[in-house]
């Protein structure tokens, strides 16, 4: 055998070698590629779909929380102050102002967190150095809390309802008996000028059992413009863009408006805010009928009356 003809079958004998440590390489490559896509496909862990309705409020707001994540068993809420709950939904109250991390744990393992800031209740009408915080807005046989800001001994409140002195102390507590519009004002020993701040009370009762009516014109279009919003958000569509746009039009960007319910015969109140976290987590509401009552000389609303049903009921 010559020379020639051994160097060519070396030859053959090395390319052959070659190609099969390539298809070796291609093949773990292969391999490496099905286990790859086996197990992102199912054993990925889920992504947790978990939100808070806002991220920025007032001490006189509780923040709401809701988690939808697939196959969720448990759930550990973590307000950021050493406080916490176990439950898939609900709300909570900072007692403090400053800058928390709500975080979420689905499983034992999943996590998510959620920056949040807690900001000083909104004050009413200012004095010198005297103030009142609280809501503007309430119904008869319900208690009103409000607050007074500012350095004293002594603190006189004065509800309108009667001519009398009502409460003492800085805190006042009390319970309206009659609709209407009343001048809350508050007394010191430390002021000589008297701090005031405007209650709206109104009756949801009484205005469930009467007509429909809305001052000024486009009544029908204001009834439908709101059922529709409504409805939109009980019917899962994107919450904020009809939140946001019912309290700006409507209500004057107050979220604690209240709101009288009257659904499936049964009648309750709330405010506009936690109304509206009852239509994304209540199941099927239909929205029947809308109604605002506006305050005297302003746009505003004072009370927003709803009837509407379950259709789960009717399904039934």
């Amino acid at each position: 055998m010559s020379d020639t003809t051994i160097k060519q079958g070396k030859s053959v004998s090395s390319n052959s070698q070659g190609y099969f440590l390539l298809y070796i390489f291609i093949a773990i490559l292969l391999l490496t590629a099905i286990i790859f896509i086996f197990k992102t496909s199912f054993f990925a862990q889920p992504a947790i779909d978990a939100r808070i309705l806002k991220d920025e409020l007032y001490l006189n707001e509780k923040i709401v929380f809701a988690d939808n994540t697939r196959n969720g068993k448990t759930w550990l809420w973590e307000f950021g102050n050493g406080e916490h709950a176990a439950t898939q939904n609900g709300s909570y109250q900072y007692h403090k102002s400053g800058s928390y991390i709500v975080r979420l744990t689905v499983n034992g393992s999943l996590r998510q967190q959620f920056p949040v800031t807690v900001r000083d209740t909104l004050t009413a009408v200012p004095d010198t150095s005297i103030t009142i915080s609280g809501p503007t807005s309430g119904v008869v046989n319900e208690e009103v809390r409000l607050e007074a800001e500012g350095r004293a001994n002594q603190f006189e409140w004065y509800f309108g309802e009667t001519s009398r002195l009502d409460v003492k102390g800085k805190t006042a507590l009390y319970t309206f008996h009659k609709p209407g519009k009343y001048l809350v004002k508050l007394r010191t020993d430390r002021n000589l000028k008297a701090s005031y701040h405007t209650l709206f009370i109104t009756d949801p009762v009484a205005v469930l059992d009467t007509d429909i009516v809305i001052p000024g014109e486009g009544e029908r279009k204001i009834i439908d413009d709101i059922r529709a919003r409504l409805q939109a958000i009980a019917n899962g569509a994107d919450f904020n863009s009809n939140y946001y746009y019912l309290t700006r039009t409507y209500l004057c960007n107050n979220e604690k408006v209240s709101v009288a319910i009257e659904q499936d015969s049964l009648r309750k109140t709330s405010d506009f805010y936690s109304y509206c976290m009852g239509l994304t987590f209540g199941g099927e509401i239909s929205v029947d009928k809308a109604q605002l009552n506006i305050s005297p000389n302003s746009p505003c609303a004072t009370l927003l009356n709803i009837k509407q049903h379950s259709a789960r009921v009717l399904k039934k």
